[in-house]
C-alpha cells in the first residue's frame, strides 16, 4: 500500500485531500508545516508528497529544494506561470492549482507513482551496490554499516564517479542529508568509509585528489 503524505495547513483542503486518497486505499500521512514536513520525512518511509506552497514557517518552495528522491506533486493558489516554472525548477515533479479535480488528482498521483516504481534506485561501481530503497551499501554481496553522512558522501561520489568531485562541492550536495559536516570532518567521514571498505576487500574505491577533493577510483 502506498504511502502519501499531505502537507496543508488548510483544514478543509487537507481534510478533503485525505478522504480521496483513503476512499482509495492509499495509506495517508498528515502534515500542516514545512518544517513538520522535514520532520516526518526524516522517520517516515513516503512514497509520494502532495504539498501546498503557502504554509507556516517554512514555506513549499524550501521543502521543495530539501526533499531528494520522492516525487512531489503541488497543489497550490497559486496559478501564475512563475510559481509553476519555479516549483518544477526546483524539485517538483507536477503543479496542479486549487480548485481541483478529485479524478484529476488522483491521474496525477497514479502517474508520478508509476514513474517513481520504475526508476533505477540503485547505484553500481564495480562490486559495489548502493541499494536507495534499502538505505545499503554491499560490497560482493556483504553490506556495509554505514552511518547517515557516511552513506550520503559515498551517494554523491557515486553519482559523479566519472569527475572529481570538490570538497566544497561534495559538502554542498550533502548539505541536505546532514549538518554535522565540514572540510575537517569530510576527511574523517571518507578515512571512516574507506576503512569500512577495508574490511571486506583490499582493492581501493576511493581516491583523493590533492587539495582539489575526492573521486571514485578507475
Amino acid at each position: 500500500m502506498k504511502s502519501i503524505l499531505i502537507v496543508e495547513d488548510d483544514m478543509y483542503i487537507h481534510n478533503l485531500i485525505k478522504e480521496i486518497l483513503e476512499n482509495e486505499k492509499y495509506t495517508v500521512i498528515d502534515s500542516y508545516s514545512g518544517t513538520e514536513a522535514l520532520r516526518v520525512l526524516d522517520k517516515e518511509k513516503v512514497d509520494l508528497v502532495l504539498l501546498d506552497l503557502m504554509l507556516p514557517g517554512l514555506n513549499g518552495e524550501e521543502v521543495i529544494k530539501r526533499v531528494k528522491d520522492i516525487p512531489i506533486i503541488v497543489i497550490s493558489a497559486k496559478v501564475s506561470m512563475d510559481s509553476k516554472v519555479q516549483a518544477l525548477l526546483n524539485g517538483a515533479n507536477d503543479y496542479l492549482t486549487k480548485p481541483f479535480n478529485k479524478d484529476e488528482l488522483l491521474a496525477r498521483i497514479k502517474v508520478q507513482l508509476r514513474i517513481s516504481k520504475n526508476v533505477n534506485k540503485k547505484l553500481e561501481y564495480k562490486d559495489m551496490i548502493l541499494d536507495e530503497d534499502k538505505h545499503t551499501v554491499y560490497i560482493k554481496n556483504k553490506s556495509i554499516s554505514l552511518t547517515k553522512t557516511e552513506y550520503a558522501i559515498l551517494k554523491q561520489l557515486l553519482l559523479n564517479a566519472e569527475q572529481v568531485v570538490t570538497k566544497s562541492r561534495l559538502l554542498e550536495l550533502i548539505s541536505d542529508y546532514t549538518l554535522d559536516c565540514d572540510e575537517n570532518s569530510l576527511k574523517v567521514h571518507i578515512s571512516n568509509i574507506r576503512r569500512k571498505i577495508r574490511n571486506i576487500t583490499d582493492e581501493e574505491y576511493i581516491e583523493s585528489v590533492w587539495g582539489i577533493g575526492f573521486k571514485m577510483c578507475n
